[in-house]
């Protein structure tokens, strides 16, 4: 089945192409995906943005909502707390405070 593609989808994968290492681009797309409940791509996506930078705090919020959704809370823990040591690293205080909020919640 092809994955269901939205108008801003397509743009931001056509700037994609001329940045293929946009932490911000990548992000984008993840949470189009995440909007169609194309999981899968969403996941792939947020990994391809954390790859690109570690420190991109609110992707690792997203991918733990994603695999929250999908009832992998493990998983989600595991990601939230490396959101967490992320923020703390950067120095973002507001994320990091966002995703431990999260987490309180599936523990």
């Amino acid at each position: 089945m092809e994955p269901t593609t939205t108008p801003r989808m397509q743009q931001l994968l056509r700037m994609l192409e001329g940045a293929p290492g946009d932490a911000f681009l990548l992000y984008g797309i993840a949470l189009e995906y995440k909007k169609t409940n194309d999981i899968d791509n969403a996941i792939e996506y947020l990994d391809r943005a954390l790859r690109a930078d570690p420190g991109y705090c609110y992707a690792y919020f997203q991918k733990g909502q994603v695999l929250e959704s999908r009832g992998n809370l493990e998983a989600a823990r595991r990601v939230y707390r490396e959101g967490v040591d992320a923020a703390t690293r950067k120095g973002d205080e507001h994320a990091r405070s966002e995703i431990e909020g999260a987490l309180g919640m599936i523990e």
